[in-house]
Parts: C-alpha cells; structure tokens; sequence
C-alpha cells in the first residue's frame, strides 16, 4: 500500500527542500556539488541608468530563466574589450544560456523574477567585470526604452 499526500506540513525534509527569495536583488537558493540554483529579483541597481558595466563567469556557462516580470539580457561580443552589445527581452518559462566568458548584464522591472542556474563555485575571483563606455552605456538605455518605452512601463 502506498502512502500519498498532499499536506505539505507532511512532507519529510529528507525527502524535499524549498525555498523562495523574496526580497531585492540575487540570492543562491541551493548548492549542490558542481551546480547553484538562485533567485534574480529586481533591484534599483539593476536599472539601466545604472548598468554601467557587464560581468563574464570565466569558469561556467550561466542559464536564466524568467519566471514572472521583465527582464532585458544584454551580451557583449569581444574578449578584453565589448566591441559590441545585443539586447534580448526574455520571453517567460524560456531558458536562456548565457556561454562561459561571454560579457553580459541585464536590466529587470520591479516585479520581475528570473531563475538563474551557475556552476556553485561563481564568484567574483572567476566573474570579472569590464566597464561599458559612454557610448555603450547611453546605447543600452536606449535598447531599454525601445523595448520596453521606458521609464513609463519598465
């Protein structure tokens, strides 16, 4: 006989972990040897007029996936340098993978969460960050105004 329910008040811990992040900003959810699974939510920082360089994860490709809001990933051609950055609105439930040592950023809107899957030892010693130009920076508020008619409906 087989013992099935549905409380999850029932539920042994052994068995099943969750976890849900709240509040602004990142926040790794679960490590698990090789992998990190985190949650991405808005924060004032990740605003356009404040995205002012891009990061590369030297040791790990990095996958994101919108869960609810909006999110804008922008990923950068080049190795030392962006030569040049593309703009690509995340489509909700759809997983984006971002290939190792590939510049990216990304902009969301306030009521946006993204699932965001990394190797568990990213850290800032193997993620360095290269600032955008200007130029690149004023390009990339731009992108975001075209998509999303920015500051009206981020």
């Amino acid at each position: 006989m087989m013992d099935i329910t549905n409380n999850p008040i029932d539920m042994v811990t052994s068995l099943l972990e969750t976890h849900e992040h709240g509040s602004e900003g990142y926040k790794p959810l679960v490590d698990f040897e090789k992998w990190r699974v985190a949650i991405l939510n808005y924060s004032p920082d990740l605003r356009p007029e404040h995205l002012t360089r891009m990061q590369r994860h030297n040791e790990t490709d990095e996958v994101f996936v919108l869960l609810q809001g909006r999110c804008i990933l922008f990923v950068g051609e080049g190795d030392e340098t962006v030569t040049r950055f593309h703009a690509e609105e995340l489509q909700t439930g759809r997983v984006y993978n971002v290939k190792q040592a590939v510049w990216h950023t990304h902009t969301l809107s306030p009521d946006a969460k993204v699932l965001v899957v990394e190797n568990c030892d990213t850290t800032y010693d193997n993620s360095p960050f290269i600032p955008l130009t200007p130029k690149q920076h004023l390009d990339l508020i731009n992108q975001t105004k075209s998509l999303w008619s920015w500051p009206k409906n981020p």
